[in-house]
């Protein structure tokens, strides 16, 4: 069985930073891309950024370009998320997700569908 384990997040102040880190394990040999998705009270889980297995290929969605920045560390199966100038808009349970042995190893991913397996979510909360 594979889990996806998010840490991170917080409450911090409009302008400020926080970083979110996701591990996936339990069949360490697998190969997997990833994304952060987020969720906003009465609002549809949006993907926030995704990332390829090779590390070579990334995405952010529009609210997110030039202030978030998705990594892959040395373990293939971790993943990070570098937030800064946060807005209050950018207040969400934010969640990682793993899609196992993509197409290619250059492949992201940005439905919530194509996604194999779930962290529990992560709250941040930015104060205005």
């Amino acid at each position: 069985q594979v889990q996806v384990v998010e840490s991170g997040g917080g409450l911090v102040q409009a302008g400020g930073s926080l970083s979110l880190s996701c591990a996936a394990s339990g069949r360490t040999l697998s190969s997997y891309a990833m994304g952060w998705f987020r969720q906003a009270p009465g609002k549809e889980r949006e993907v926030v950024a995704a990332i390829s297995w090779s590390g070579d290929s990334t995405y952010y969605a529009d609210s997110v370009k030039g202030r978030f920045t998705i990594s892959r560390g040395t373990a293939k199966n971790t993943v990070y998320l570098q937030m800064n100038s946060l807005k209050p808009e950018d207040t969400a349970v934010y969640y990682c997700a793993a899609k196992e042995k993509p197409g290619y190893s250059a492949a992201y991913y940005l439905q919530k569908t194509e996604y194999d397996y779930w962290g529990q979510g992560t709250q941040v909360t930015v104060s205005s």
